[in-house]
């Protein structure tokens, strides 16, 4: 094989957020399994927390280690052990996280200046590696964890400008120049693209998305966490804006070692076994939403409602007194026995989704998640709520026609909600399962089409499939430049 006539050293280095590092991480692995050896920058928190996923590709003895390094948070007002986005306990912090990762510049470059084998190239889009890159005369590649339709339309809607001539946040706008007839309104725009934003500290977070925009540009190529079935147009019109574009996903299958194969024993998979094919529901927001008490309450009565088994993952930073007391009190949990189970803190997403009886998704729409339900096979409910995850829902709804909007026509961020954070109704839930679970004519084409997606994206990773021949050719083109050098 290629990879293995010049020994190629690649150096990861993610964003601290679980929805980079888990793809970055099979990214990794994959690189891995074509002979690389793998160098994944993080801090030591993430190390420990990260390190089991990697117990088997090393077992294995596929080349790719976890390198922690000293992240100072004190030195930048964060509190101790915040080394993630999804540790901070406060949205105000992010723009002080984001822009605190530069501490980590340094140490890598001493880390680069020992390590053995020298670095071949760096994937990561984080600002301050461009200038290691230059430094130490290696080529970088910048990821992206959203899809080309995403980065396509937001690239159309920034030049045209088209969100600045409306005269309300709910006045309905096409985005121009795209394939597909796609509309948004203001409200659902993300909150750096709204020019009235003055929201804390908006101002910090647009010039780093600038920053990040300049350093993804600037870039020798752009590896995507999607793949060229799902949505060859966009792909096709993306690389007229972005130089060397390639589709490497989708990552949570693409690796043959998957995150989550200690879990097959997990009691909610346990459950499923008992449940009837494409009978259940998997309600799960991410580890980025945030749901406010009020909001929790009507999902669950909506989910009760709808007589719908399902499965509903409720994150420790959401499962606090008040929803405590409100399961308590309704005596909720005995209410739904056997036909609801909830899963308080982490459930194995990958599993459940895969799983037989499993015949939706309410989601945030994340793309991570987006991919995940894709791969599976799995329609959707979507309940977008900030940065891209509207664009997603389009995406989902009205270009592929595998999913049922619940109806949110508000971006909202953690720390920003109204009304007591209540954006969706029970009767909007209930009303929304039985659309996605219906198993007439139009539920059953819905169903179809998310089958046949999930059967391209398993062929896109295969030998010979359009992401595994993209990453022979990243692989080609990296291990010329080193030769060259």
């Amino acid at each position: 094989m290629a990879s293995q006539e010049i020994k190629l050293h690649a150096i990861v280095i993610p964003l601290m957020s679980q929805s980079h590092l888990i793809p970055m991480i099979d990214l990794s692995k994959l690189l891995a399994q074509r002979g690389l050896t793998v160098s994944i920058i993080t801090t030591p928190l993430n190390a420990l927390h990260y390190q089991p996923i990697l117990k088997s590709p090393i077992n294995s003895n596929l080349q790719i280690h976890l390198i922690p390094l000293h992240f100072p948070c004190n030195d930048v007002g964060l509190p101790q052990n915040c080394e993630n986005l999804d540790s901070l306990p406060c949205p105000k912090l992010k723009t002080k996280f984001l822009q605190s990762s530069y501490l980590l510049q340094n140490p890598l470059e001493d880390y680069l200046v020992k390590v053995n084998p020298s670095p071949s190239f760096i994937i990561s889009s984080l600002p301050w590696t461009h200038h290691v890159a230059q430094k130490f005369n290696i080529p970088r590649f910048a990821y992206q964890g959203v899809s080309c339709f995403t980065l396509f339309c937001s690239h159309k809607m920034m030049v045209h400008k088209v969100y600045e001539s409306v005269k309300s946040d709910f006045e309905p706008f096409y985005v121009p120049e795209i394939l597909d007839k796609v509309e948004f309104t203001y409200a659902q725009l993300p909150k750096m693209m709204k020019k009235n934003c003055s929201i804390d500290d908006c101002d910090g977070l647009k010039q780093i998305q600038d920053q990040f925009k300049e350093a993804e540009s600037s870039a020798e190529g752009l590896l995507v966490n999607s793949f060229e079935e799902l949505e060859l147009d966009y792909v096709k019109s993306y690389k007229n804006v972005m130089r060397n574009v390639l589709c490497v996903g989708p990552l949570s299958i693409s690796s043959k070692m998957k995150n989550e194969g200690n879990f097959e024993g997990h009691y909610c998979l346990k459950w499923l076994d008992l449940m009837k094919p494409k009978s259940v529901l998997y309600v799960c927001f991410g580890s980025l939403c945030h749901l406010m008490p009020k909001q929790l309450i009507e999902l669950g009565m909506g989910l009760e409602s709808s007589n719908c088994p399902f499965i509903w993952v409720i994150r420790d930073v959401d499962y606090n007194e008040d929803v405590m007391k409100w399961l308590k009190d309704e005596n909720f949990e005995s209410r739904v026995q056997g036909r609801g189970l909830i899963v308080k803190g982490w459930a194995p997403q990958v599993l459940i989704l895969s799983h037989s009886a499993t015949g939706g998704f309410l989601t945030h729409c994340g793309w991570n998640s987006t991919l995940e339900a894709i791969c599976a096979g799995v329609p959707m409910i979507t309940w977008p709520m900030f940065a891209e995850q509207f664009f997603n829902e389009k995406f989902i709804v009205q270009v592929l026609k595998i999913g049922v909007r619940i109806g949110v026509e508000v971006s909202m961020q953690w720390g920003e909600e109204k009304n007591d954070g209540v954006y969706v109704t029970r009767e909007c839930v209930k009303n929304a399962i039985e659309k996605l679970m219906d198993g007439w004519e139009i539920g059953q084409e819905r169903r179809r089409r998310a089958i046949e997606y999930g059967e391209k994206a398993k062929r896109a990773i295969e030998e010979g499939g359009s992401s595994y021949l993209n990453i022979t050719s990243f692989i080609k083109h990296v291990q010329a430049t080193n030769a060259n050098k």
